[in-house]
């Protein structure tokens, strides 16, 4: 059977239980049509680049599925028809990803970069760098001591 990676996007104003129950309703309608879910991963809430129907953020859920055409053809008519259900995407692919998608090793890296740095970057509370007055003061000779 074929592989796909299925996104959607839910409205904003859904619970997390919510949102997971539309996932196991789609992944049911996919059980049912021969195809079977092998992964399921919860993004979370994300800002939109821009709004969708008046939101401005939006649950996002990635499934991977093996499921013939059919499946995946009635999983987005119930979408469409679902007005919880902002957008979807799916792309058929040649193998799924075994591992955490890039979304989630995205927020991975972005906390143990937050907990080695600091929240204020590479220099964290070292010594500010001077002035471009002071700078440009130290570089004509005219340096203050006070």
């Amino acid at each position: 059977m074929p592989l796909y990676e299925h996104v959607y996007l839910a409205r904003q104003d859904l619970s997390p239980q919510q949102v997971e129950e539309l996932t196991a309703k789609l992944s049911g309608v996919i059980s049912e049509a021969g195809g079977k879910v092998t992964k399921t991963e919860y993004w979370g809430m994300k800002s939109l680049t821009y709004r969708i129907r008046k939101n401005r953020k939006a649950h996002m859920t990635l499934l991977n599925v093996d499921a013939p055409a059919a499946a995946l053809s009635e999983v987005e008519r119930q979408e469409r028809i679902n007005e919880d259900i902002l957008r979807y995407l799916t792309i058929r692919v040649e193998a799924l990803e075994e591992g955490p998608s890039a979304m989630m090793r995205k927020s991975d890296r972005d906390d143990r970069e937050r907990g080695e740095r600091g929240e204020r970057g590479e220099r964290g509370r070292g010594e500010r760098r001077p002035r471009r007055d002071e700078a440009e003061d130290e570089s004509r000779g005219n340096g203050r001591e006070d």
